[in-house]
């Protein structure tokens, strides 16, 4: 290949290559004395931000499971708050419900006792109501046939003493 026929541009001549080089080296220099440092301090800060960045992410997803190991714990605590309310609540009911019985199975039982001693109290009333009926019925009964039977004294005489004996044999019998 025949380099000579290239443009210069492709083919640089030695003074053109020294002075590219040079403006590189200066150019090279100022970037290593005053870039590079800036670039390198910027990248390490950019570094330090992101694992800063990372570390705080890290800590509020501790923070975060810390928060929902606790919330789950409250849920917990709650359930088992509500677990007992609704025991209590079912003993309560319970026991409100047998007092209640035991009272009606009292109050039941003390009606019961006073309809019975009510319905004593009139049925004796009733018995003396009845006796007193018979006895003024066999009053006036026994009336009308000692008027017919002793109209007489010599019947009287002898009806006396009929139940003179009637009652002398019925004490020595008792």
């Amino acid at each position: 290949m025949d380099f000579s026929q290239l443009p210069s541009i492709l083919t640089p001549d030695v003074g053109l290559l020294f002075w590219m080089m040079l403006a590189f080296l200066v150019v090279f220099g100022i970037l290593a004395k005053y870039g590079f440092p800036a670039i390198t301090n910027m990248v390490d800060e950019r570094n330090k931000y992101i694992d800063e960045s990372l570390r705080k992410a890290h800590e509020a997803q501790e923070r975060l499971a810390n928060i929902e190991r606790e919330a789950d714990a409250i849920l917990q605590d709650a359930r088992e708050k509500q677990a007992q309310l609704l025991k209590e609540a079912t003993e309560t009911r319970d026991a409100i419900v047998g007092k209640a019985q035991e009272k009606a199975r009292e109050e039941g039982a003390r009606l019961l006792s006073e309809a019975k001693a009510e319905i004593e109290a009139e049925k004796q009333n009733a018995i003396r109501g009845i006796r007193a009926q018979v006895a003024e019925l066999s009053v006036q009964v026994a009336e009308k046939v000692l008027r017919q039977n002793l109209s007489s004294d010599a019947n009287q005489m002898s009806l006396i003493d009929r139940l003179l004996d009637e009652v002398s044999v019925g004490k020595n019998v008792n």
